[in-house]
């Protein structure tokens, strides 16, 4: 049996200002926008070459904005994910290496945390 997990839930404040960073800022596909009705609006937004996308909105999350910690996302090269990052205005931290691994940090306006891991041949 498989489990994929294919969307997370990303707690924001503000729903258009999370669409610019993630669809305009970042350059993550805006697949879906939708508000369903007066109190509840539907964002999904995927990361280029992802499985995994992300959802925030409005009526949709239960947690504080900003909660989210430490996802993980895979890329090939930490200094050029890095260097993507800071040509697009995006604050990250600098590249962290580690035995297991590089890592480059970043949040999204509401302080929401992720980590692109560069993997390192074992």
């Amino acid at each position: 049996m498989d489990f994929r997990i294919e969307l997370i839930f990303v707690p924001v404040s503000d729903t258009d200002r999370a669409v610019a960073f993630y669809g305009e800022t970042l350059g993550w596909n805006v697949d879906h926008d939708r508000r369903v009705n007066e109190s509840l609006r539907f964002v999904q937004v995927t990361p280029p070459g992802s499985a995994c996308s992300i959802a925030f909105g409005e009526g949709i999350a239960e947690d504080a904005p900003g909660s989210m910690r430490n996802v993980q996302v895979v890329v090939d090269d930490a200094d050029a994910a890095l260097a993507y990052l800071r040509e697009r205005g995006v604050e990250a931290d600098g590249v962290d290496e580690q035995p297991w691994g590089r890592f480059v940090t970043f949040a999204d306006p509401d302080g929401n945390r992720w980590v692109l891991q560069q993997l390192v041949p074992r």
